[in-house]
């Protein structure tokens, strides 16, 4: 969903329900969010809505496969939860295919269980959402919103829920669904978020993704495997034997197509040409599906009184699977920030400058990484294997790299 912004006006509108803080998605951001203020507002005193567009359980089937680091499983852990049936990454092989160098990064050389964990979306979306439900959130289900009107006190937001439209008014409104603010009218007042709005990028990549089985399992070891069409992740889920891994094939988008059409046998075939042998072959895929690859970031967090988190203000390539950790410490970040009981635009401003430094790091990083990693020229693939065979050889450079990764900068 898109929440169109609209222009400012002088007065508040009539409402159904009042809010201190309006959370529109209810994704794990959303949720996390949600959480972490009702926790707190013994002391902070802050009344929470949250609005979402699905119905009660609708997301707790949803078998994909997402990873979560260290440092977000500790933001969760402490006050919400987390699945009980995550899988642990112990270890990070990285390495090129047909080139020299590699690098290992491994939970040891960081005195930590594991460096992150491999969850099912349905399961993580779950346990958020039981946390959630003893709460004093109050949890709009099966609705839809649009169009705020802000003025100087906060927002109003129409919503449309299965006995009607209502009005909410909030002092926040939070946009934690994914997708991107949009103009509702070229009339309107500037906005924040559309001079200048955000960083762009066509990967020109497509994602194949799923889940396979291999006949040597090395349980533990997430392996990103970088190609000259693009990178291989392969991320550790459990299963029989802890032989199934899900899978991020980034490719060319013709020949993702191509391959999404390919009978398993041949499909398992190419991307055991494509990855090698280091877990003998692959037996098994399910759950097939590809998507676009881009960036999409938005310069600013903060407009009047909405905010974005999460996919709704940036959505990264899955290269190092930084998107859903940058968007829990979006939230957590933006917590502490509502937290304080200060004058509101003080809060707004004081979270946009925290999140300032982790945004560009990570946002840059992921880029970097993406591009510097696939392209097909050799000085370049000499290139990558000299600085993948210098992280092995300077553990400094590669402890700072693998802590931005699992903690980024947090104030």
């Amino acid at each position: 969903m898109q929440i169109e912004t609209a222009e400012t006006i002088g007065h508040a509108p009539p409402a159904d329900y009042h809010f201190d803080i309006a959370i529109v998605g209810a994704g794990p951001v959303g949720l996390a969010l949600a959480g972490w203020l009702a926790k707190r507002s013994a002391t902070s005193r802050l009344s929470v809505a949250l609005i979402d567009a699905r119905e009660p359980g609708a997301a707790s089937a949803d078998p994909r496969s997402i990873a979560v680091s260290h440092g977000s499983r500790a933001m969760l852990e402490s006050s919400l939860g987390f699945p009980a049936d995550a899988t642990p990454i112990k270890r990070i092989h990285v390495s090129q295919r047909g080139q020299f160098g590699r690098t290992l990064i491994d939970h040891d050389e960081h005195g930590l269980p594991a460096l992150g964990y491999v969850v099912r979306y349905g399961s993580l979306v779950t346990t958020l959402a039981q946390a959630v439900s003893k709460t004093g959130v109050h949890w709009f289900t099966e609705t839809t919103a649009s169009t705020p009107l802000h003025d100087h006190e906060g927002v109003t937001l129409s919503i449309q829920t299965a006995t009607g439209d209502r009005t909410i008014r909030a002092r926040i409104l939070v946009n934690a669904e994914g997708g991107l603010y949009k103009e509702a009218d070229t009339s309107a007042a500037p906005s924040a978020l559309s001079d200048d709005v955000k960083n762009t990028r066509d990967y020109g990549q497509t994602a194949i993704v799923g889940t396979v089985s291999v006949s040597t399992p090395q349980p533990g070891v997430a392996w990103e495997r970088f190609t000259p069409e693009g990178p291989i992740a392969l991320l550790p889920c459990g299963g029989a034997r802890q032989a199934d891994y899900a899978l991020v094939w980034c490719c060319d988008p013709e020949e993702a197509a191509r391959r999404s059409q390919l009978p398993d046998a041949e499909f398992l075939a190419e991307l055991g040409s494509a990855f090698g042998e280091r877990m003998g072959r692959f037996t098994r895929i399910t759950g097939r599906a590809m998507f676009p690859l881009g960036l999409n970031a938005l310069n600013a967090l903060v407009d009047r009184r909405t905010v974005a988190i999460g996919n709704a203000a940036q959505t990264l390539h899955p290269v190092a699977g930084q998107g859903l950790n940058l968007g829990l410490r979006d939230a957590h970040a933006l917590c502490d920030a509502l937290s304080t009981n200060g004058p509101t635009t003080v809060a707004l401003s004081l979270f946009a400058q925290r999140r300032s430094l982790d945004r560009r790091m990570t946002i840059g990083a992921t880029d970097t990484l993406a591009r510097f990693f696939t392209v097909d020229f050799a000085p370049l693939a000499a290139m990558r294997g000299l600085a993948l065979s210098a992280l092995e050889l300077v553990p400094p450079v590669k402890t700072v790299l693998a802590r931005q990764m699992m903690f980024g900068q947090r104030r």
